[in-house]
């Protein structure tokens, strides 16, 4: 679904500048699947995993400037469990978005040991009213 609608938002006459500059982005970034049903379509600048979860991580980061690049989660529940229960993210940036909704899919599902999180000064609100939270997980 992103692949089908980034690689050409910013082709497209309405285009927003939002959507030509992320479009922009994602062409250059990096991107890691996790997946258990895609296969690997030789989709540029791609990896996609789909067993190995935690040592295919490891390995990314290590492959990245020696570790010191960060992985940037979007938009899955599921991979977001399969990384909390592996004690793989470091830190969460949530959007507060201004409406009450009264289901939906919850991020953080039996949770088994309490993350505890610091909350970062970057923490910052937009003209929208959507409020961007950020947090390091601490380690202590």
């Amino acid at each position: 679904m992103m692949e089908s609608y980034w690689t050409t938002a910013a082709d497209k006459p309405t285009a927003s500048k939002h959507d030509i500059e992320h479009s922009k982005w994602y062409s250059k970034v990096h991107k890691i699947v996790v997946s258990k049903t895609m296969e690997d379509t030789g989709l540029t600048n791609t990896t996609i995993i789909s067993e190995n979860l935690q040592h295919r991580i490891n390995e990314i980061k290590q492959s990245r400037n020696g570790g010191s690049e960060d992985i940037l989660l979007l938009g899955s529940p599921t991979a977001t469990y399969s990384l909390i229960q592996l004690n793989l993210i470091i830190g969460y940036w949530l959007f507060v978005n201004p409406i009450i909704l009264g289901q939906g899919i919850p991020l953080f599902v039996d949770i088994k040991n309490k993350i505890k999180l610091k909350l970062l000064t970057t923490t910052r609100q937009f003209t929208c009213g959507v409020t961007e939270l950020n947090y390091t997980v601490d380690r202590q």
